[in-house]
């Protein structure tokens, strides 16, 4: 199993959270409250993320690097469109193992 992680830096993160849930629902297993989310997506990949004070962490799961990389992408560009009223930016955790962002995980 592989991760990246991303802390986006906002004080809308519980809005967002809700919202990237919600927007998944009717397609994916997905379950939420005001600080934290979960979005099976099927196949082993899968997306936690958890909200504070500070703003909202990302964490990406998938069964290889270029996968999680991919899902990751998904992932931003959907907050990103969320937040068109903020200018947030990502910065994913680089790997440990691979050139990739993903990092394997036990």
């Amino acid at each position: 199993m592989y991760e990246t992680t991303a802390h986006i830096t906002t004080r809308n993160a519980s809005r967002y959270l809700q919202q990237l849930c919600k927007h998944w629902t009717h397609k994916f297993e997905v379950a939420f409250d005001q600080l934290h989310g979960t979005i099976d997506f099927g196949g082993g990949e899968r997306t936690d993320l958890i909200a504070d004070e500070t703003g909202l962490r990302a964490l990406v799961y998938a069964d290889t690097p270029e996968a999680a990389d991919k899902l990751a992408q998904v992932v931003e560009n959907h907050l990103t469109r969320f937040a068109f009223r903020e200018d947030i930016s990502f910065d994913w955790s680089p790997a440990a193992e691979t050139d990739s962002v993903a990092r394997k995980v036990s």
